[in-house]
């Protein structure tokens, strides 16, 4: 079966995709690419920063076989599709997020971005902005942040991370749909009582990677 490569700036989501593709692609080939000083740099320097070392993890996971490349880091995803529609790549390279993002816009015309990164707001905001314009709906998008939430995440203590970032998305006020901006913070769909939609990432993107890989499976590498 062709493989699939993920980019992620952090260890933990190598798990939590591998448990995902077992639940709703079994069979899948996944490999896993971890460069976690590519978030540490866009946080300090912005995602234009890095823009070579993605070029690069693109280009070895090409070399080494991947037949479509997704990107889960929401602050990078934008470089990542990018750098992906360079001329003379060969494979489909995908954001995580997008489309959560096409999905929130179908949901309403108020849009909430919770994120626990300042960094990931931004180019959120912009995806967001993008697949409205692309489905020429108006939406209006608010932003929240999970101040400190982060730090739990980088500690280790995932459980107290997702706590948080449900709380938060449980004082959001006025919205008809809510994106959680991280792929870490899917699991807080299951905690939150908000009385509207709390879209995450993870199994969609994986899922319009799968159907990229499917497509492009016959191409010559």
């Amino acid at each position: 079966m062709p493989t699939l490569a993920l980019l992620h700036t952090s260890p933990l989501h190598v798990p939590v995709f591998d448990a995902l593709r077992d639940e709703d692609h079994p069979g899948l080939s996944l490999r896993h690419f971890v460069d976690e000083e590519l978030l540490s740099r866009a946080r300090e320097e912005g995602p234009e920063s890095v823009r070579d070392g993605v070029r690069a993890v693109l280009d070895r996971a090409v070399a080494e076989g991947a037949r479509a490349v997704l990107c889960t880091c929401s602050t990078l995803g934008a470089v990542a599709e990018t750098e992906g529609a360079r001329a003379g790549r060969t494979v489909p390279v995908l954001r995580l997020d997008r489309p959560m993002a096409a999905e929130a816009v179908a949901l309403g015309h108020r849009v909430l971005v919770v994120a626990a990164l300042e960094s990931t707001l931004a180019p959120t905001v912009a995806l967001v902005d993008e697949e409205a314009r692309r489905a020429g709906r108006p939406v209006t998008v608010r932003t929240l942040l999970a101040d400190g939430a982060w730090a739990r995440f980088e500690s280790g203590d995932t459980a107290g991370y997702v706590r948080e970032v449900a709380a938060v998305v449980d004082t959001a006020g006025h919205a008809d749909v809510v994106v959680l901006a991280q792929a870490s913070m899917a699991p807080a769909q299951r905690l939150t009582t908000a009385a509207v939609p709390v879209l995450s990432s993870p199994r969609p993107g994986l899922a319009a990677a799968v159907r990229a890989l499917d497509a492009g499976g016959a191409a010559p590498a």
